[in-house]
């Protein structure tokens, strides 16, 4: 008996697992065609040029590569929370993603603003390649981890401008007294050289510019200046841009908000992500210089270099100033190491390519050829 009731168990054990089987596609299934919907807020106003044009641009593609399974609504700054609270928003659950530069969290984490700007560091293509290849990304995460949140590089500024002045600089002295916005380590920079500086949202410039509430200001490059007016609140434009030779643009995401979706849209998001890190950028190569000409040929600014003794004394207080950053605490170590040792050999390479073309290129020193 037992003998013949073993093909019945074992065509009830084989129909029981092919049961399992479709239920649990069925499970994968549905979990596949569930739909997302997630909040996105940015430190920026909605739909500015370049930084503010990337996160849309994100939420387009997420659309369309998961035709339409995951949706992101995008808020500019102050249209679901103000500009400098993005990160508390990701990490508590108020919105999915977020999109900002990690300099503003230094009170948080004084540590992230390795990764926003250096002054006098590394420029976007070494950034991207250190971040990429070097290991930067993963201590970025590392320094992330007890806020609840991951991050990935999401759009570069490039080379900035030295920033909007209402005074002539000539010399150190000028600075002195001068009310400045300026963010990250660069801002502590200008603090030592005598610069009161003031942090505000970049959708605050303009007015405080006008008003006097400041005396200079910097934000990012003409494409942007432009677009903001600054031109109408200050004669005086400077280069270069010693203090953020780029800013690295960030996307935060929650992390139980990203471990709910299915392995197929993780993909997708971050696809996405690093289509813009490189289309942000794209767009400011295209577009500063057309700005620059606007500016300096129709509205007739005042373009000047930063005296070299400005430059000389900014160099000597940002390396004190980096230095005391990369002391402050044993993650800050090993970011500090980390980001310098890639710089140290990639600027040894780039002596010999990058730069060694640039001067073959315009052996004059003539920058308009």
């Amino acid at each position: 008996m037992k003998i013949k009731a073993l093909p019945v168990a074992i065509a009830m054990t084989t129909a029981l697992s092919a049961s399992l089987l479709v239920v649990s596609s069925f499970d994968n299934q549905a979990q596949a065609q569930e739909n997302f919907r997630w909040k996105m807020v940015t430190s920026w106003p909605k739909n500015f040029p370049g930084v503010g044009q990337g996160p849309e641009r994100l939420s387009q593609l997420v659309e369309e590569m998961s035709d339409g399974r995951l949706t992101i609504e995008v808020f500019g700054a102050g249209q679901l929370v103000p500009g400098f609270e993005v990160f508390d928003a990701v990490s508590d659950g108020t919105a999915e993603l977020g999109h900002s530069a990690s300099y503003y969290w230094k009170g948080k984490a004084p540590a992230a603003q390795f990764f926003a700007a250096v002054p006098f560091g590394m420029n976007a293509q070494e950034m991207n390649a250190w971040l990429s290849y070097g290991g930067g990304i993963e201590l970025w995460n590392e320094l992330y981890d007890d806020f609840g949140v991951d991050v990935l590089v999401a759009g570069a500024s490039g080379v900035q401008m030295g920033g909007w002045y209402n005074k002539e600089i000539n010399s150190v002295d000028d600075l002195n007294g001068l009310k400045m916005r300026m963010p990250g380590l660069g801002g502590e920079v200008m603090s030592r050289m005598g610069v009161a500086i003031v942090n505000m949202p970049g959708g605050e410039i303009f007015t405080s510019l006008q008003s006097g509430a400041i005396d200079a200001t910097e934000w990012i490059g003409p494409y942007n200046d432009l677009a903001f007016g600054l031109h109408q609140a200050a004669d005086y434009y400077y280069y270069p841009g010693w203090h953020e030779p780029t800013v690295m643009f960030e996307a935060i995401v929650n992390e139980e908000a990203l471990a709910e979706l299915p392995a197929d849209l993780q993909a997708i998001l971050r696809s996405a992500i690093s289509d813009i890190n490189q289309s942000v950028l794209d767009e400011y190569t295209a577009r500063n210089n057309d700005a620059l000409e606007t500016l300096v040929n129709e509205h007739e600014v005042e373009l000047r270099r930063i005296p070299d003794d400005v430059l000389a004394q900014a160099r000597e207080h940002s390396a004190d100033v980096v230095a005391e950053l990369a002391e402050s605490s044993e993650l800050a170590t090993r970011i500090y190491e980390s980001y310098k040792a890639f710089q140290d050999k990639v600027v040894d390479y780039h002596a010999i390519s990058e730069q060694a073309y640039y001067n073959a290129r315009n052996p004059d020193g003539d920058t308009t050829q």
